[in-house]
């Protein structure tokens, strides 16, 4: 080690350490009292830094090789997924903000919820010391009513003593002689008295010091001076003073009961157990449950008695009853009407409504200049869609577009009680047709206004006077015919006509005057639900008042929960959906029915009453179902014995994308099913195929029809390994013809009988381990082996049956024609006779096929 100058100042008496340049890279460290280490140094090459502050040739080689590799894996990532770098780094960039966001709106909920904690802990609190003031408020009172007892006994002694005292000395002379003991007694008095004194400052000083307690309770003792004192002197004991405080009590407790029994309106629910009764008629429980024993029932608090019952115990008890239903938990749901000047105008919502085919997504693409008919299996719409479109005008108009196949009514009904104007499209070379009629027929129903577009009028074969003069029939007079209605011609290939229906919307909505509040909770209709794989179950909803904000807690149908995320038609992500606006709402517990009305409620608790009770009524309901459903099985049973009636039942599972889908398919089953064969849906549900779907199908023999659905791997394992048949359809017409043949296969077939010969007995043998043989001869026709036959006496039929044994002479032949004689033997009957006729007959069986 050498020597260096010390540079850094003071170290403290101590060299710093330092390697000599050919050392061998160890220092010697000294310390107090003669101790020594030996350290070893390692010194390290200085990295030398290039004139932009980066590393040198190899660090940067290696920043550059890593770089590259990212940029490649990036590469090949946006190739698999068929987008550019660009756009992979940008939702990359989304993805990374959305967890963002999701994490600050978490910390937002943890600090707001620590907040109402910590308010809801405050506000205990000042609770607690409320109720200690009043606890200790009471008891001070008691006190003070004690003390005034006490007082009011003592002063009543007091009062006595004197005359008790008076006449005892009036009593003493006669009694003994008078004995002048006036200087002792005077001497024993003061003594006394100043026993008594000094006892009296001692107490006073005990109570001041140490709280009126300790007076208290030593106040009923006896003492010296008290036994040696006069009686009148003598304290209560400390039992009486407790006995006198006791009935104190009772006095006020007493008036209290009186005052606390006074008759009260009971409201009763259809159950309620008997401590909630008890609460509410301000009654112990114990007295209740004592009345129910004696009545001979043996209940306890937390029993549930019925309405009736509870309305008996309260007149009992001296209070007046008010009853109330269980469906007034939904009283006051939808909040109440809007002043006049909080509405504002809102978009109309149009339903496009047809007939199949006529064109009406078609038209809807064209104002929207979107194409969704490519997105529709076979170019039928399966579902309702919803849309919001933006003229250039600037003002909005929401649509919503109707299946027009027979099998979805239901979804058309929803559509037209949903609207404010029905757009009712015709083809203008097809005229009104079945669904055009029911269209016209639904928006009569729900009382909204009809604008006719008679569509396809730049086809050569358009006939748009036709279409008009055919809705005369239907009560549907356009305006050019001397009606109300107003009619378009249009065409959505060309796009001709647009322009003028929506004017005709605009100017219609102007004359409704369509307004609401934004500024309310909000409510609508459920237009569409669905179970989505990645999503949960998602509602499509059509906000009718207020706004629906990301937060809110809905309840739909028999379904709630809290708003999670809310999106448009295009996908987009939105925070608040006002008044005519459809949106998908994520975050409910279940996909609700569609039609079913959605409501914003301010608390859980509200929203999980309103839905347990719709739970409640819907297992009622479906128990009433099952019922009936038994019943008329007992009636189908019944008819089997009488043998009037055979039914063979299709049983299937059926599971849709969306629950609109299975609806119709389940009605269209219902309504191909006829009183011989019928097909019956066991489950129904929205969502992929599951493994308990298989088991369900495979225990009730029945087949899985899939719409627009797919059953996972395990569910195919599971199908295939027991013998479970899944048929997967896009189109609502393919299913229902295939349920159709089965159906038809299941029928019994027609039987058709074909008359072909008479035959005459002229003989009757009786022959030995055969039995009676009529030997005949045909008269018409023919007779076969095995045909049917019946045999006529005086021209009444006697006997119906097979034919088992025909012979000519002595060999067995297939047939007899005309004029030939034989030997016939019936199946299970030998009763013939000379001169009976037998009339020959065969039976076909033809296939029939649900029309």
């Amino acid at each position: 080690m050498s020597d260096t100058k010390d540079t850094g100042g003071n170290t403290g008496g101590r060299k710093p350490l330092t390697v000599a340049r050919k050392s061998s890279g160890t220092v010697k460290q000294s310390f107090s009292h003669g101790r020594s280490k030996q350290v070893v140094v390692e010194t390290k090459k200085r990295r030398s830094v290039g004139p932009s502050g980066s590393a040198a040739a190899p660090g940067g080689d290696a920043s550059k090789a890593a770089s590259d590799s990212l940029e490649a894996r990036l590469v090949a990532t946006a190739k698999k997924l068929g987008i550019t770098v660009n756009e992979l780094k940008a939702r990359q960039k989304a993805l990374y903000e959305r967890k963002q966001e999701e994490a600050s709106r978490a910390k937002e909920e943890q600090t707001q919820k620590a907040a109402q904690d910590r308010l809801r802990s405050e506000q205990e609190k000042k609770l607690q010391e409320v109720k200690e003031r009043e606890e200790a408020e009471a008891r001070r009172k008691a006190e003070e009513e004690a003390r005034k007892v006490e007082e009011a006994a003592a002063k009543e002694r007091a009062d006595r003593a004197p005359k008790a005292r008076g006449k005892t000395d009036a009593a003493a002379p006669a009694a003994t002689p008078p004995v002048d003991d006036s200087p002792a007694r005077a001497k024993r008095g003061k003594s006394g008295r100043d026993d008594r004194d000094r006892a009296s400052r001692d107490s006073q000083n005990r109570s001041s010091r140490g709280g009126g307690g300790g007076g208290e309770r030593r106040r009923g003792k006896l003492t010296i001076s008290s036994a040696l004192g006069d009686d009148a002197d003598r304290q209560r004991s400390l039992a009486s003073l407790r006995r006198a405080r006791e009935r104190e009590r009772e006095r006020r407790t007493g008036g209290n009961d009186q005052r606390e029994k006074m008759s009260v309106e009971v409201t009763l629910p259809e159950t309620i157990t008997l401590q909630d009764l008890a609460q509410r008629m301000n009654e112990r429980v114990g007295d209740v449950v004592k009345f129910m024993i004696q009545q001979g029932e043996m209940l306890r608090g937390n029993d549930i008695i019925d309405a009736d019952t509870a309305e008996l115990i309260a007149e009992e008890f001296g209070h007046t009853v008010k009853r109330v239903s269980e469906a007034d938990v939904e009283i006051g749901l939808e909040g109440g009407e809007d002043d006049a000047k909080d509405l504002k105008p809102r978009a109309p919502i149009v339903t496009i409504m047809g007939h199949v085919d006529h064109g009406k997504t078609s038209l809807l693409d064209a104002l929207r200049k979107t194409d969704v008919v490519a997105g529709e299996a076979g170019g039928i719409t399966q579902h309702i869609g919803a849309y919001q479109v933006k003229l250039k005008s600037g003002d909005k108009i929401t649509f919503l577009d109707t299946p027009g196949h027979a099998a979805f009514t239901a979804m058309r009904a929803r559509g037209a009680t949903a609207t404010d104007i029905a757009i009712l499209v015709v083809a203008a070379d097809d005229s009104v047709m079945p669904q055009t009629i029911e269209s016209i027929n639904h928006a009569k129903a729900a009382g909204v206004p009809i604008i006719v577009a008679v569509n396809k009028s730049d086809l050569p074969d358009a006939n748009a006077d036709k279409v008009l003069t055919d809705l005369l029939q239907h009560d549907v007079q356009v305006e050019s015919m001397g009606g109300s209605t107003q009619a378009v011609k249009v065409s959505a290939l060309t796009g001709a006509g647009l322009d003028e229906l929506t004017d005709a919307i605009t100017l219609q909505a102007e004359l409704l005057e369509l307004k609401a509040n934004p500024a309310r909770p909000a409510d609508g209709t459920v237009i569409e639900s669905q179970l989505d794989k990645g999503r949960g179950p998602v509602a499509t909803v059509l906000v009718k008042r207020g706004t629906l904000k990301r937060g809110d807690i809905v309840v739909a149908g028999a379904q709630w929960g809290k708003v999670r995320a809310l999106v448009d038609e295009r996908g987009q992500q939105l925070k608040d959906a006002g008044p005519s606006l459809p949106v998908e709402v994520l975050g409910l517990d279940g996909a609700p029915d569609p039609g079913d009305q959605f409501v914003v409620v301010d608390t859980e608790a509200r929203a999980r009453e309103v839905t347990e009770y719709r739970v409640r009524q819907k297992r009622q309901v479906s128990g009433k179902a099952g019922a009936a459903a038994r019943a008329s099985l007992d009636q189908l049973l019944s008819k089997l014995k009488d043998g009037s009636v055979e039914t063979s039942e299709l049983p299937v599972v059926v599971k849709g994308d969306v629950q609109g889908s299975v609806e119709a398919i389940s009605q269209s089953l219902d309504k191909i099913s006829t009183d011989e064969v019928r097909a019956r849906v066991i489950h129904g549900a929205v969502g992929g195929i599951s493994e308990s779907d298989v088991l369900l199908a495979q225990s009730s023999e029945a087949p899985i029809f899939a719409f627009n659905v797919r059953a996972n791997k395990q569910a195919r394992d599971l199908a295939e390994k027991e013998g479970v048949e899944i048929r997967y359809y896009s189109v609502i017409y393919d299913l229902i013809d295939d349920v159709k043949s089965t159906l038809s296969g299941m029928l019994a077939p027609e039987k058709r009988e074909t008359f072909i010969g008479y035959a005459e007995i002229l003989e009757v043998f009786n022959i030995t381990k055969v039995g009676k043989v009529a030997g005949c001869r045909v008269s018409e026709g023919k007779v076969l082996r095995g045909c049917g036959v019946r045999l006529l006496r005086d021209d009444v039929v006697i006997h119906e049956g097979k034919l088992k044994t025909l012979k000519r002479f002595k060999d067995e032949v297939i047939e007899v024609s005309s004029g030939m004689e034989c030997g016939m033997a019936f199946e299970r009957y030998d009763d013939m006779r000379v001169g009976d006729k037998i009339e020959c007959f065969q039976v076909e069986e033809i296939a029939r096929s649900l029309e």
